[in-house]
């Protein structure tokens, strides 16, 4: 017959292998939660480069939309941003386009990490894309310059959709000087002001 001493021993031990289970747990947690913050914070420095103000130039071919959710010259919500301070900024429509808009991963010509699921290259920036839109997996040339070391490089298309893309215009809501004549953001990115 199990005595008593023995069976202290055993509900210490089944209590000492529970806090060691719980401490593991927790460890991986903070490591999972390490991790997501340092993903975020790489994908907002990723785009620290890019180039918010355009001239306002579009690519030869592009279309302009016939009838846009969003009229050019109307103020819109910015709903997902692609950068720091864009989400819940006013825009204004500077432009609406009919095309396909990828989501792009690529290496900068000018050396770096890759960037991952880039948002947006259309299908006027690519270098001789055909007429048909591309499928997941083409690899392609970048002809835009969104960003720096954009222009030239070789990208992998990660998806892509026929949409209405928009050019805008909006004051970040971090602060800061007006963002002019931005590429690019789809319908499902804004909503009415």
């Amino acid at each position: 017959m199990i005595g008593k001493r023995q069976w202290a021993g055993i509900v210490i031990l089944i209590f000492t292998m529970m806090l060691a289970a719980c401490s593991s747990s927790n460890e991986e947690s903070n490591q999972d939660t390490n991790e997501e913050t340092s993903k975020t914070q790489s994908d907002t420095e990723s785009h620290t480069d890019m180039n918010h103000s355009s001239s306002g130039e579009v690519p030869e071919g592009l279309e302009k939309a016939e009838d846009p959710t969003f009229e050019v010259g109307s103020q819109v919500v910015i709903e997902k941003g692609h950068m720091k301070g864009m989400q819940g900024a006013e825009a204004t429509i500077e432009g609406a386009f009919n095309t396909t808009a990828y989501v792009v991963s690529y290496t900068p010509t000018t050396g770096g990490e890759r960037v991952e699921d880039h948002k947006w290259v259309i299908h006027e920036e690519i270098k001789n894309p055909g007429e048909e839109p591309l499928e997941p997996g083409t690899e392609v040339t970048i002809q835009a310059s969104h960003m720096k070391g954009m222009h030239g490089a070789t990208a992998e298309i990660e998806s892509a959709k026929q949409t209405t893309v928009y050019m805008i215009t909006y004051t970040p809501t971090t602060g800061g000087e007006e963002v002019t004549n931005h590429k690019w953001v789809t319908e499902n990115e804004l909503s009415e002001k």
